[in-house]
């Protein structure tokens, strides 16, 4: 347990290091996204599970990306990917910034699974049951080919308590 703890730390730390070494834009500037990304990085090695909304039982990748929100900058979001799509400011692919949601068709449907952009095309997100929250690439074949959406949520434009 302490091992596994022990290795979930050094992970997210040196995943963090090289973002933000590998690119001008790997860390936001404001405290926003900076408390985004760090409330998502604590939570890589969380187990998937379908439906869930918490890290001591699993999450699911909305139920990860509402959890980020709400618990590091306050932010209400719907429950589901396909919800949290109508959220926000659109932002194209050239212009996205860490702590912006992404959104894939993975079921046939857009939007129907998201994740939370971090910089130097790298994105966190709880993929699947046979996974837990990680990091993957948006430019690997299954996520470039899946890819549809941005959208950015900032102080501006925070959806009302839900």
């Amino acid at each position: 347990m302490i091992l596994k703890r022990f290795f979930k730390s050094a992970t997210a730390a040196v995943t963090a290091l090289a973002l933000s070494l590998g690119s001008t834009v790997a860390m936001a500037d404001d405290g926003f996204a900076q408390k985004l990304l760090g409330k998502a990085m604590q939570l890589i090695g969380v187990k998937y599970r379908y439906g869930g909304t918490s890290p001591e039982t699993g999450l699911d990748c909305s139920g990860y990306v509402q959890y980020v929100f709400k618990n590091a900058v306050g932010v209400s979001l719907p429950r589901t990917a396909s919800e949290q799509a109508h959220v926000g400011d659109v932002v194209g692919t050239s212009d996205m910034l860490p702590g912006d949601m992404v959104f894939f068709n993975t079921r046939g449907f857009s939007n129907s699974h998201v994740g939370i952009y971090v910089g130097n095309g790298m994105f966190v997100h709880s993929p699947n049951s046979r996974s837990q929250v990680r990091f993957d690439t948006l430019d690997s074949g299954y996520w470039k080919a899946h890819f549809t959406s941005a959208r950015r949520i900032s102080k501006g434009n925070a959806p009302q308590a839900m």
